[in-house]
């Protein structure tokens, strides 16, 4: 089986930080450049795994302002 990319990986423990209360309803997830830094990542890689959890229902982004849990 092939590995994961990079960006589903990201996503994963995005999205297990959100299910464990890590990161709660209305937690701002950290910038693109902190977790490009964090987990040595491109910028493209952190942008397609906020996509995924966007579609998922999980994240909402504010205009200028940041990218957040949804508070149920």
């Amino acid at each position: 089986m092939p590995a994961k990319p990079k960006w589903e990986r990201l996503a994963d423990h995005l999205r297990t930080q959100i299910e464990s209360g890590e990161l709660p309803p209305g937690a701002k997830l950290p910038s693109t450049a902190e977790l490009c830094t964090e987990h040595k990542v491109s910028a493209i890689t952190v942008r397609q795994a906020i996509f995924k959890l966007r579609t998922e229902g999980l994240i909402e982004g504010v205009q200028g302002v940041g990218v957040f849990v949804v508070d149920e």
